[in-house]
């Protein structure tokens, strides 16, 4: 049986920014109170895990060269490192660990190590084989913060309300919100008028007095809610800098999250030598599969592995030879492999201004009359054909030797992606766009158009990122086509086309900035 430990914040935090509000958390456990200390960060609660662990005699070892501290529960060993936005938790029987990818960073105050609560309870819980309910007194409301609520789904739906609080998480390219609701939302829309952006939930109640709040920090000035007939509203007052908006569902909860996207220079504070750091310089060729990993297997026994490659070295030459300010960096030259994850790593430690990942397509069956190109860009796959084409390609991570280290793209992880890429998404999609015209131009084969799905190849590199699936390995017509010199070389000019065209895009958009 499990035992059950409740949490009580009984401290009023007094502030809604990035300075240090401590406060502290009772916690009852066996008739016993023990105080937590408490960081409040943009209204997201996180506490100090060793007095966390020693008011319920969890023996815990701190480790201050890594900084790292090691819960040593019945069943479980669960690492957390300062600074860093992942845990591990570790089964004792050897039967493996898991490693957990929180929204936020742990943070590290005077040798103490935090964790953000409401995003750890659920593999505290788990680790202890306690029920853990995070609980506030109904008359506590504490300023800025909206009220805190327990974060039990049954507590939740008892409330009268649908929406209940709205909490803020300033990232570098915007501000995430996550709206709780204990209802799932299907249908809601958006606007932007005079510095104002509207989101009209459909269906839904809301707790006005919990919503509305002022902020003097990043993109959001002030938010105000109310409900009219059987719909709720929520406006927010934005600065000049704000650009565009993205509501998700959040997966396995009724909450959703948006994110307001930032402008990405602000000129009254960016420096030249900042802005020189976006010169178009770099270019990125990432030839898809490659050693151990064929790819897909064409008719007549032709490997993805070897088309990506050819593709990719005739594109980097016809780079070198027509943009000669231009680096080109391959993630790979010869048939290695290549790890999804060190790709992005590769592209980044070049400082790239733009990453290609080339791949060929294919249906299970062949030969099969499927054909043509597509182009992708990293968003939530919103098609059964775009999914399955990502589950293909991000499958390879089964030849890797940490295959662990991949979190899950649910609709909420890619929320946080498109947040920490967002000041790249519009460049993404506009060479997207470019090029998906120049192959229509150029290439015999089908045109697909722009798609959008979950690659792990494309999450790690912060920069303009494409994956091109150049055709059909299955099509007998396309593996010819793509298998031979001549359509190779006009997929790798049609390529070099677009970014030319791309270049001076990008070039007039920077020098607008």
């Amino acid at each position: 049986m499990k035992k059950y430990l409740i949490l009580i914040l009984t401290s009023l935090i007094t502030a809604f920014s990035y300075s240090q509000n401590i406060s502290r958390l009772t916690l009852l456990s066996g008739g016993k109170t023990n105080y937590i200390p408490v960081y409040d960060r943009e209204g997201t609660i996180y506490i100090s895990v060793k007095p966390f662990a020693d008011a319920l005699s969890i023996d815990n070892t701190f480790q201050p060269e890594t900084e790292r501290i090691i819960l040593n529960f019945q069943n479980y060993k669960l690492y957390i490192t300062s600074k860093d936005p992942f845990l591990v938790l570790q089964n004792k029987d050897g039967s493996g660990s898991k490693v957990i990818q929180l929204p936020t960073s742990t943070y590290s105050f005077g040798n103490q190590i935090y964790i953000p609560l409401k995003y750890c309870l659920e593999t505290l819980e788990k680790a202890s084989e306690m029920d853990l309910t995070f609980q506030a007194p109904s008359t506590l409301i504490v300023k800025n913060l909206n009220k805190v609520n327990t974060v039990t789904a049954e507590t939740v739906s008892n409330s009268e309300y649908n929406i209940s609080a709205i909490s803020l998480n300033e990232k570098a390219n915007g501000t995430l919100l996550r709206i709780s609701s204990n209802k799932r939302i299907y249908s809601y829309n958006s606007f932007f008028r005079d510095g104002v952006v509207t989101f009209i939930f459909r269906n839904v109640n809301i707790d006005v007095s919990a919503i509305d709040q002022t902020k003097d920090e990043g993109i959001v000035k002030w938010i105000r809610a109310k409900n009219v007939r059987s719909d709720a509203e929520i406006q927010i007052g934005v600065t000049k800098n704000y650009t565009s908006n993205e509501v998700l569902n959040v997966s396995n909860s009724n909450d959703l999250m948006i994110a307001l996207y930032n402008r990405i220079f602000d000129n009254h504070s960016i420096t030249s030598k900042e802005k020189a750091k976006w010169k178009f310089n770099v270019i990125v060729i990432d030839a898809g599969h490659g050693g151990k990993d064929s790819g897909t297997i064409g008719v007549d026994g032709i490997e993805e592995k070897n088309i990506n490659l050819a593709i990719a070295l005739k594109l980097g030459r016809d780079i070198q030879q027509q943009m000669k300010d231009v680096k080109v960096v391959y993630t790979r030259k010869t048939d290695k492999f290549v790890e999804l994850y060190r790709r992005g790593q590769i592209a980044n430690e070049a400082g790239g201004n733009l990453f290609i990942s080339i791949h060929c397509n294919a249906t299970p069956h062949k030969p099969s009359s499927a054909n043509g190109f597509e182009i992708y860009l990293l968003r939530p796959g919103r098609t059964k054909e775009a999914i399955d084409i990502a589950a293909r390609e991000n499958s390879v991570i089964k030849y890797e030797d940490n295959p662990s280290r991949y979190k899950k793209l649910t609709d909420e992880n890619f929320i946080l992606v498109s947040m920490a890429q967002s000041a790249y998404m519009r460049y993404s999609e506009q060479f997207a766009e470019i090029l998906d015209k120049q192959f229509t131009k150029d290439i015999s084969e089908k045109p697909h158009g722009v798609k959008q799905a979950g690659f792990y190849v494309l999450v790690g590199a912060s920069m303009p990122s494409v994956l091109i699936e150049t055709g059909y390995l299955s099509n007998r017509h396309d593996a010819l086509y793509l298998n031979s010199q001549r359509g190779q070389s006009q997929i790798a000019e049609a390529i070099l086309k677009a970014i030319k065209k791309f270049r001076a895009v990008y070039d007039e958009n920077m020098e607008a900035e």
